[in-house]
């Protein structure tokens, strides 16, 4: 198992990538104009819960699920890459309502 502060400077690292690669790599139009809002990590390291949001609001929300699902792979090979860990993640990814409510 690994400490909670590594396990919270993981996540933001993660949280940090993920938001540059959709903006600059990601190229999918159903995931134009999202942003990733949080990302908790397991002590284990073995799942990544990764929320996000939409400008638009949670009509997208379907859309932009399919679309993370589809690029899941290559954000998951992508983010190995840029920080190094012995076992990376699998990624699972959730649509976060709270700025909607706020």
């Amino acid at each position: 198992m690994v400490s909670k502060l590594r396990v919270q400077r993981i996540a933001d690292r993660m949280r940090e990538e993920l938001s540059e690669m959709m903006i600059k790599e990601v190229h999918d139009p159903r995931l134009t104009g999202i942003s990733v809002t949080d990302v908790t990590v397991d002590r284990e390291l073995a799942y990544a819960e990764v929320y996000v949001s939409a400008l638009e609001g949670s009509e997208r929300a379907e859309d932009v699920l399919a679309g993370l699902e589809h690029a899941g792979g290559f954000l998951r090979r992508e983010l190995a890459k840029r920080i190094e860990l012995r076992v990376f993640p699998r990624l699972r990814f959730h649509w976060d309502p709270t700025p909607e409510r706020a």
